[in-house]
């Protein structure tokens, strides 16, 4: 295991060991989308990790997806984040912060009537999402006019200097799981002609612009991105992910990022590919995998030069002391589903680090 508990200089971020934490959506924003003290609890409590992402959160209002989110685009949002960060620095971690609009994800029940927007009318129809009504179908999205665009930027741009107010270590921008950038990207959901339709460059446009503006904000060695070319969650699919991997990675050199955050596989299972190897022999930043990793193979992949770093998601959710118990061999706690998105702390700040268990 030796190999995940090796510094990482990531852009300006230097990383004590190789054992990130995924960005894991957990529904316990209080009202108003404002990070609390919970929130504040359970993030202190994983500072072991390399490098914690932080969840999703809105961008800007009116783009909730999930109900419980927090948000980073009010000042009591701001106030409620920099408690987190400060809890978190006092227990020796670094944080970054997902920045992310919902797309079509969004309902209007969850946004005051609002309809979402997205790059094509194209609805999701693999699921269901949670509302104040209970499970509610997705709606079809508003189709957004190019000369909107500039105003989606804008608002990652305000996003990324809330963040920085609010004392993250850096930014990660959510480009992945179906949400409005990655609707953009792949042309399953992006229909449209014109600059953001129809080429890969073009779909990427919007990614891209979004980069330049947080960048400008943070400075690119502070800067990350995720990807997801396969999964097919909401409703996902690209016609050509492997031809879409290579294209960012050659793309994204031009940015020297913090890292380049990967998703290998797709939740489903319902498209295959190997995403990694392009990312890989394309990129030549720093390349995190996530998805599905165990310790063993992340130090394999990691030793064999085809990663530089793994995010580990529910490992981390059950475990707040996971690189601890990676080193110790120590057994796992096993996470709950169904506290995965329930309010409070039941399944979420109350999962016991190895030394409760050994006092107990």
């Amino acid at each position: 295991m030796n190999a995940l508990f090796q510094p990482l200089q990531a852009g300006a971020l230097r990383l004590p060991n190789r054992i990130l934490m995924a960005p894991l959506t957990r529904c316990r924003a209080e009202d108003g989308h404002v990070p609390g003290p919970l929130m504040a609890a359970y993030y202190a409590q994983r500072a072991s990790a390399g490098l914690i992402i932080a969840e999703a959160t809105m961008v800007m209002e009116g783009n909730s997806s999930f109900w419980h989110e927090p948000g980073v685009h009010s000042e009591a949002q701001v106030a409620g984040w920099k408690k987190v960060t400060e809890a978190l620095h006092g227990a020796g971690g670094q944080i970054a912060l997902q920045l992310w609009h919902g797309g079509r994800a969004c309902h209007p029940l969850l946004n005051d009537g609002q309809q979402p927007v997205a790059p094509s009318p194209l609805a999701i129809t693999n699921d269901e999402v949670h509302t104040p009504q209970g499970k509610q179908p997705y709606v079809v999205p508003r189709e957004l006019r190019d000369e909107e665009l500039p105003s989606i930027v804008a608002g990652f741009a305000r996003a990324a200097q809330n963040a920085l107010a609010a004392g993250f270590d850096a930014v990660e921008i959510h480009g992945a799981n179906g949400y409005l950038l990655d609707e953009f990207l792949r042309d399953g959901a992006n229909r449209r002609s014109g600059p953001y339709g129809g080429t890969i460059a073009n779909r990427a446009r919007l990614t891209l612009e979004v980069l330049d503006a947080v960048c400008a904000v943070w400075g690119n060695d502070r800067v990350g991105l995720r990807s997801s070319p396969l999964n097919s969650y909401n409703s996902m699919i690209d016609s050509d992910p492997l031809a879409l991997t290579t294209w960012m990675a050659k793309r994204l050199n031009e940015y020297h990022l913090a890292y380049w955050h990967v998703m290998r596989a797709d939740f489903f299972g319902l498209q295959k590919g190997d995403v990694m190897t392009p990312a890989r022999d394309n990129y030549t930043g720093v390349l995190i995998g996530n998805m599905g990793y165990t310790a063993e193979e992340a130090a394999a992949a990691i030793d064999a030069g085809q990663l530089d770093a793994v995010a580990f998601g529910v490992p981390f959710l059950a475990n707040p002391d996971l690189p601890a118990r990676i080193k110790a061999g120590a057994p796992l706690n096993e996470a709950n589903p169904a506290t995965f998105y329930t309010p409070g702390a039941a399944g979420y700040s109350d999962y016991p680090a190895m030394e409760s268990l050994s006092v107990a």
